[in-house]
């Protein structure tokens, strides 16, 4: 039986919610994938809109409720170290759903002016996290002022998203392998008030298991004596990172592929947003000032990621090293080669 204070888990039963939140996300996570695909042809907004914003956010529900919920509790490390893990985590997915599609490398089929301005935003909120600590400890009522000004700039930046898809001022080239966003039959598909109700129905399952996730994870590294920056990076950011994974995968297999680097790299974007929402809840000052030198480290090399996947997509190259795409390749390296050196350094 499993006791109800988290306090008293032993690493056993810390390791079985774990994995039993893991395995609730994964199965949540593959299910809104074909509702946000048909809320994409119903509503008329977009493959690459409705990756950035509804999958995205969706998908990333379970990490942001994570991070919170730890900058909550005081454990900044973890609320900081999950969230830019698994935007490293993400952008490592992208480059496995690469492997998945055969026919051409997926930056190259999954063209998308709204991709790279969503890739684009994610390298200016990265940046600003990576400028705060730099800036000095202030805080106004608890809140530091660069969290508004990254609220601020995801909103706007989101505005100039739907802006480019809804008038592009110039298009990607259309090959024999690109894919278009075409909408699928509409008589096809369940009413839209199904569609929304069961995507808020998911999401709600999302949120949960990520606020569960939180105590096992935190029980984990106290009970196996790892740094929560290794429990952010290597446990949770994946454990909650596996809907954009299983999404990712199953929009290519739909054929919904600008969906599938919507939906990460939109993700991406919305997850730079639990560090401004874990500032908030963070009550022993400014969250960025807490910040690790581990965690700075992954900021730093998920910025050189984005900056690689985002002139991937730029030059759409057709064909590379075993049939992926050469930023695909390098994406891979950059991930493990940081990962190691985390495992080393703890």
């Amino acid at each position: 039986m499993l006791p109800t204070d988290p306090e008293s888990w032993t690493l056993f039963h810390g390791s079985v919610v774990f994995c039993a939140c893991a395995v609730v996300i994964a199965l949540a996570g593959t299910r809104i994938t074909r509702v946000v695909d048909q809320l994409a042809d119903r509503t008329g907004i977009g493959e690459a809109v409705a990756g950035a914003i509804l999958l995205g956010a969706s998908t990333s529900l379970g990490g942001s409720v994570l991070s919170v919920t730890a900058a909550w509790n005081g454990h900044a490390e973890l609320a900081v170290s999950n969230a830019l893990g698994g935007i490293a985590v993400q952008t490592f997915f992208l480059a496995i759903a690469d492997m998945v599609y055969r026919r051409a490398n997926l930056e190259h089929a999954a063209a998308s002016v709204p991709n790279m301005m969503q890739n684009s935003l994610l390298i200016c909120l990265l940046s600003l996290i990576l400028f705060a600590p730099y800036l000095p400890d202030y805080a106004i009522a608890g809140v530091h002022p660069v969290t508004p000004v990254l609220l601020g700039v995801y909103v706007y930046g989101t505005l100039l998203v739907r802006r480019a898809n809804d008038s592009p001022m110039w298009r990607p080239s259309i090959t024999r392998e690109t894919r278009e966003d075409k909408p699928d039959h509409l008589t096809a598909m369940p009413p839209l008030s199904r569609l929304w109700a069961e995507f808020l129905l998911l999401m709600s399952v999302l949120a949960l298991a990520g606020w569960t996730l939180e105590p096992a994870a935190t029980v984990i590294a106290d009970r196996a004596n790892l740094t929560q920056t290794v429990v952010g990076v290597m446990l949770t950011a994946i454990s909650t990172s596996i809907p954009e994974l299983v999404t990712s995968i199953a929009a290519v297999r739909r054929g919904a592929l600008t969906l599938a680097v919507g939906g990460i790299i939109g993700g991406n974007a919305f997850d730079t947003l639990f560090t401004a929402a874990s500032d908030i809840a963070y009550r022993d000052g400014s969250i960025y000032h807490a910040m690790p030198e581990d965690s700075k480290f992954w900021a730093v090399l998920t910025l050189l990621m984005s900056g690689v996947l985002l002139m991937g997509l730029i030059r759409r190259e057709r064909h590379g090293i075993g049939q992926i795409g050469m930023e695909s390749v390098s994406i891979m390296v950059l991930y493990l080669l940081g990962v190691a050196l985390l495992l080393t350094r703890g």
